[in-house]
């Protein structure tokens, strides 16, 4: 009988993630700790379950015929931890929620807000592109544009991010608004990989065989190249009108508008201090309606020919 579930859960994160770092990351340990566990477990079994190859670790026959039971029980595990967290009445402990880097700049501007009336709840933010995992806790609540087709999930809409263009003074002097003079100005925007963020369709769109002459992966970083000068680009309104040196060049561009998802583990959604967070993300959200959707500077009118 195999005496350690830790043993099996880096096997498996090991086995799916194909390499030390990754496992690692997954499970946030030490490249030796995975090593280690593994090397333990197959002496424990008396087989090998790795071949490692040059550029990862290949499941053995072996390992491959353990896997699906370990897989089993994961999932066992990680349900019996996500009810436990419900059998809790407490309001006490710890809340995180998966963001991307837009969504964390306008929780940051307002988290005093968030937690003015839960001082018990400890926040954590975590900033990523990448969905966390929430059958595995990884997070007790995301908010993303986009809801994963997974019936584990519950999902409600909080808000929609509305966008526009914005520029410098100086660039918003050389452009009336219209697509001829736009096209004339220097770009910033995101990189291949991220086209699929907001705004980055409507863009090309705009730009044809042009590109951005600064790209980035990055929001933040995207934001802080147009306050600096080196373009205009498309950006979130709670962001491009707060800012005193940037202008609104066109109206909202209703193609780039963001819904705003809330999803939870069905097993969490009513976990006390889940609950109380998830209240309180859709009163900030409510109270901020006007600035997230753009209807506090310019009028949302269709974009010029």
């Amino acid at each position: 009988m195999i005496g350690d579930w830790d043993n099996l859960r880096v096997f498996l994160a090991l086995a799916e993630e194909g390499n030390l770092t990754a496992a690692a990351r997954r499970l946030r340990v030490s490249h030796p700790t995975i090593a280690r566990r593994v090397k333990a477990l197959e002496e424990e079994l008396g087989t090998r379950l790795f071949d490692r190859l040059p550029d990862r670790f290949q499941p053995t026959e072996q390992a491959l015929e353990l896997l699906h039971d370990v897989k089993e029980m994961e999932r066992a595990s990680l349900s019996i931890d996500r009810r436990s967290a419900g059998l809790s009445a407490s309001h006490l402990g710890t809340v995180r929620i998966s963001v991307d880097e837009t969504m964390a700049e306008f929780l940051a501007r307002y988290l005093i807000e968030l937690t003015a009336n839960h001082r018990c709840i400890e926040f954590e933010i975590v900033v990523a592109h990448t969905y966390a995992n929430l059958s595995r806790r990884e997070a007790d609540l995301l908010i993303r544009n986009r809801v994963p087709d997974l019936a584990s999930l519950v999902g409600r809409k909080v808000a929609t991010f509305a966008y526009a263009v914005y520029g410098t003074a100086e660039m918003a002097a050389r452009s009336d608004g219209t697509r001829a003079t736009l096209v004339e100005l220097p770009w910033v925007g995101f990189d291949d990989e991220h086209q699929y963020m907001p705004g980055q369709a409507w863009q090309a769109a705009l730009l044809g065989n042009g590109k951005p002459s600064v790209r980035t992966n990055n929001g933040v970083v995207l934001a802080n190249a147009i306050r600096g000068g080196n373009g205009v680009g498309v950006l979130p309104c709670f962001i491009g009108d707060a800012e005193p040196g940037l202008r609104r060049i066109t109206p909202v561009v209703a193609e780039a508008a963001a819904e705003q998802w809330m999803l939870v583990h069905n097993d969490l959604r009513n976990v006390p201090r889940v609950r109380i967070v998830m209240d309180a993300l859709v009163q900030l959200f409510r109270a901020h309606r006007a600035e997230v959707e753009g209807t506090g500077a310019a009028p949302a009118l269709a974009m010029s020919a």
